[in-house]
């Protein structure tokens, strides 16, 4: 072999390492690159989309990524009222063992969350910040609107709910300037606490997005993900949609969209006998535009539900312009997003408006997952519970800190996600007032918990109608002791 020969293999060896050494370093770097989080929390949200099959339904934004991410037709919250909820969700504790069934537990009693740094993290967005996260609050994730402590009149201190949790909280206030009336807000600044008996149960009067507080939330996130794509660290963001909880209030156009849309009367419509319903007191309270009595007639029921669906199509537009941008800001493509429903709503099912129920409707919720690593595009009928989300978002996340301040309860859906298994348990569990629901594939287990004794006990058959109250089973004993045996021990206050 003669000297050019020779510089010219060796020319070739030296450009085959070089170039597999910068492969094997860019895979390296890629593997290390820690994967992004948006969290998006809906208010109320109940399973009303067309990706649930809910055929009336306008959520052509959601359906969409739908088709890219794995969607939970059963999902089950562990309590049926926004603050409790958010609590189970965000330090991942069930409320056998937590205690927290009300909406103040973030910052009252034994469940506050402590301005302390222990040695493990108290709530999710805590554990992720403490991994080297950016993590941003911008709008309703915990109880109060805005992350800030405040009563409905404006009155309070305005410390954080969760510290120690957010590095910045970043909710704009527009025209209505603090968290509770941007969260019962009307048009032009106006909301149901400013003292003017503003009670109007449904407003869609403004012509655009912006005209409202959720659509600055949506313009907000938009914001921070701009300025986030140009910083080197990973990022958790809360993004926390008012809508459609109570006051029914949307642009004029979503309201509009469904005049030729056909929308059902409420399944059920006859009031039912149950020691668990309520008197839909919340709902009633707003003064609507058609006779307020009860029960609602077919027209008012109609009328009411439509108001709903307005504006859950008004949300919907919102999370499409984020999404969007994450697109376009190449942020996706090392993103997880899960959108979320903080419980259900009764929609006038057996003359049930609100939430605050211990049957089906109340506690299915929305839960749509989509990570980068994993092909999304289908949905599964697998039991899920608002608690498994957390242990979900360590085990696709892997942040560095891993401790936590108190045992996670749930279990990761990554198996699920992956298509490993079908489903990761065999009940869902859900807690309102002294009542414990165990959801199994087919039936639901109403009890009603006194001095630890069941007093009361409802079972439903939710394989015959997915309703609210589908005829209690009276004669299915053998499923009822297997349900009660599901019944964990409880520490509620």
């Amino acid at each position: 072999m003669d000297m050019k020969n020779l510089r010219l293999n060796i020319d070739s060896f030296r450009s085959f390492f070089t170039t597999l050494f910068f492969v094997a370093f860019s895979v390296l770097c890629s593997a290390s690159e820690k994967l992004n989080i948006l969290f998006i929390a809906v208010d109320d949200l109940r399973p009303e989309l067309k990706c649930y099959g809910v055929d009336y339904a306008l959520s052509p934004n959601l359906d969409k990524f739908a088709q890219t991410a794995v969607t939970f037709k059963n999902h089950y919250v562990q309590v049926p009222t926004c603050g409790a909820s958010r609590y189970a969700l965000l330090t991942g504790r069930s409320p056998s063992n937590s205690g927290a069934i009300r909406n103040n537990v973030f910052y009252t009693g034994k469940t506050a969350i402590r301005d302390n740094e222990f040695p493990g993290a108290q709530t999710m967005p805590e554990l992720f910040r403490r991994s080297g996260y950016e993590t941003i609050l911008i709008g309703k994730i915990s109880h109060t609107p805005d992350g800030r402590i405040f009563s409905y009149d404006g009155q309070g201190d305005g410390r954080r709910e969760m510290p120690r949790a957010w590095d910045r909280l970043t909710t704009p206030m527009g025209e209505w300037k603090k968290g509770w009336p941007l969260f019962f807000a009307y048009a032009n600044g106006k909301h149901r606490e400013d003292g003017q008996s503003q009670m109007k149960l449904m407003e869609f009067i403004v012509e655009n997005d912006n005209d409202l507080p959720d659509g600055l939330l949506a313009e907000s996130a938009i914001k921070e993900l701009t300025k986030l794509k140009k910083i080197k660290k990973p990022f958790f963001m809360g993004l926390g949609f008012f809508k459609p909880h109570l006051p029914f209030v949307a642009p004029k156009k979503d309201w509009n969209a469904f005049g030729k849309i056909k929308i059902p009367i409420p399944d059920e419509k006859k009031p039912f006998d149950s020691p668990f319903k309520h008197d839909s007191g919340e709902f009633f309270k707003y003064s609507p535009p058609y006779e307020n009595k009860r029960p609602l007639d077919n027209e008012s029921a109609i009328t009411a539900r439509r108001a709903y669906l307005a504006c859950v199509k008004y949300i919907d537009r919102l999370i499409g312009k984020v999404l969007k941008c994450l697109d376009e800001t190449g942020l996706s493509k090392n993103t997880i997003v899960v959108v979320w429903g903080d419980h259900g709503w009764h929609l006038g099912n057996g003359q049930q408006w609100g939430k605050h129920t211990p049957f089906e409707i109340a506690n299915r919720s929305v839960l749509m997952i989509r990570s980068p690593n994993i092909k999304g595009g289908f949905s599964t009928d697998a039991l899920a519970e608002t608690l498994d989300i957390y242990p979900t978002l360590m085990d696709l996340g892997k942040p560095k800190f891993q401790q936590t301040h108190h045992p996670l309860d749930g279990v990761s859906l990554a198996p699920i996600l992956r298509k490993e298994k079908k489903s990761v348990r065999k009940y869902a569990i859900s807690y309102w007032r002294n009542a414990v629901s165990v959801r199994s594939q087919s039936h639901r287990l109403v009890a009603q918990i006194k001095n630890g004794k069941i007093i009361n006990k409802e079972l439903y058959n939710l394989k015959v109608k997915l309703s609210t109250t589908t005829q209690s089973e009276s004669n299915n004993s053998k499923l009822e002791k297997e349900l009660i045996k599901a019944i964990p021990k409880l520490n509620l206050n």
